[in-house]
């Protein structure tokens, strides 16, 4: 039986600018990116304009890059990929509470984690994020589902509690040691709170606290190497604070999907949009909060913006050096933390050697309850010396984050150890060089 031509696979890629062969490389990269195998090259493509169906999972990639290309949302059945099933995980349609929950019940599910960790991060799902969601309140599920117990005060002071206890597990031991836990809290204590929960003080309150919750496993989901889960978890945090009003809680959110498409290597202008509606949403929170913001539109900022990105660093450290309140995981801004992003903003606009101060003081602000900051702080800081120049003080730097490495459940520390084991390779003949590499092997084999 012939096949019936996509064309509406065709006229995308034309409206995207996209021929077979540039469409084959841009799938291999998204693909790379998100660290999964994909043989594919124009034949391919062409295959799939004749009317062939690609098999998992390049329909997802090539959604998403469709989507990058044309900087708008991008359907299966848009691209004629009918067998596909669209994505509802996450929809700007379904209520936060419904997302949430299925999101921490698919953790426990097998058949369904299988689906959730396939997705992977999704650059174009950014653009998608933002002003709609703290604008247009959603509808919650019906009362019908309701739980047998109504929250209270007493509920939002144990998820605010057990928030301080899972960010700091975090911090010590990375976020691989309490993604597990954190869903399940989620998933069993949790959620079931917002099934019909009417709308008054106490539920917008409840709402805030539990995006503050879902925020840290979307966090700890990141920093397990779950990109696209973690991103999930973050926009429903969005959504649940955009639903509550709570304007701070928006803003910690936006700024955090920005940091970690940042972090991935990604400086479009979604990105910086992002970082800049954090900034607005923040113009009224406690200085902290907005120092916070302000520091990450630096950063972001200094890949095309030199004078904005120095403007908006001097504003965070102003408004840093006016923050008078306690210590917390959606409270306080370490003084580290900001001259981390002070230097990651000097070293991309070439300052290597402001960056290397910059991340000197950060190690000497560095607390004891800080562990996982403080080893990629200094792994960063030996990067640094490397592009300088300076071999021996890099490797004394790698070494101590070495010495730190085995006590941390970390995919970002896993990186780290990666890129500095690529790095090292030309130095490979220098008698402390290999020596630093092989054990640096045996801990990540």
């Amino acid at each position: 039986m012939p096949r019936t031509p996509n064309t509406r696979l065709r006229a995308l890629m034309a409206e995207a600018g996209l021929g077979p062969s540039q469409l084959a490389r841009m799938l291999r990269s998204v693909a790379a990116e998100r660290g999964v195998p994909l043989a594919c090259d124009q034949t391919a493509v062409r295959r799939w304009l004749a009317g062939a169906h690609p098999r998992p999972p390049a329909p997802a990639l090539l959604l998403e890059c469709l989507a990058r290309k044309l900087d708008k949302p991008v359907t299966a059945q848009d691209a004629g990929l009918t067998r596909t099933p669209a994505t509802v995980i996450n929809s700007p349609e379904q209520a936060p509470v419904r997302t949430l929950i299925q999101l921490t019940q698919a953790e426990f599910d097998p058949s369904r984690r299988v689906v959730l960790g396939a997705s992977g991060f999704s650059l174009a799902a950014l653009s998608r994020t933002g002003l709609a969601m703290f604008d247009r309140p959603t509808q919650q599920p019906s009362a019908a589902t309701a739980a047998p117990t109504r929250a209270d005060q007493a509920h939002i002071d144990e998820i605010s509690a057990m928030a301080a206890l899972f960010h700091g597990a975090a911090e010590r031991h990375g976020g691989q040691s309490i993604r597990a836990a954190l869903a399940a809290y989620l998933a069993d204590r949790v959620a079931p709170l917002l099934r019909g929960s009417p709308r008054d003080t106490v539920h917008r309150q409840l709402l805030s606290a539990i995006a503050r919750l879902t925020l840290l496993l979307g966090i700890a989901s990141a920093d397990s190497g779950h990109h696209g889960v973690g991103q999930y978890y973050h926009r429903s945090a969005a959504r649940l604070a955009g639903d509550a009003g709570d304007s701070v809680t928006f803003a910690i959110a936006l700024r955090v999907l920005a940091t970690q498409a940042h972090d991935l290597g990604h400086h479009s202008p979604a990105v910086l949009n992002l970082a800049e509606q954090a900034v607005a949403h923040a113009r009224h929170a406690p200085p902290a909060v907005l120092a916070y913001a302000l520091a990450h539109l630096a950063v972001v900022q200094a890949h095309g913006d030199r004078r904005a990105a120095l403007a908006s660093l001097a504003r965070a450290e102003h408004f840093h050096a006016r923050a008078d309140t306690a210590p917390g995981p959606f409270t306080g801004y370490p003084a580290g933390a900001l001259h981390y992003q002070r230097a990651q903003t000097l070293a991309a606009l070439g300052d290597l050697t402001g960056a290397r101060a910059a991340l000197t003081v950060s190690l000497r602000l560095r607390t004891a309850d800080e562990p996982r900051a403080t080893a990629l702080t200094r792994a960063y800081l030996a990067e640094t010396h490397l592009r300088i120049g300076h071999l021996d003080e890099a490797l004394s730097q790698w070494r101590i984050f070495l010495a730190a490495y085995p006590t941390l459940h970390s995919a970002r520390a896993a990186r780290r150890l990666q890129t500095t084991t690529r790095q090292l390779q030309p130095h490979r003949r220098h008698p402390a060089v290999r020596q630093f590499l092989t054990e640096a092997a045996a801990l990540a084999s």
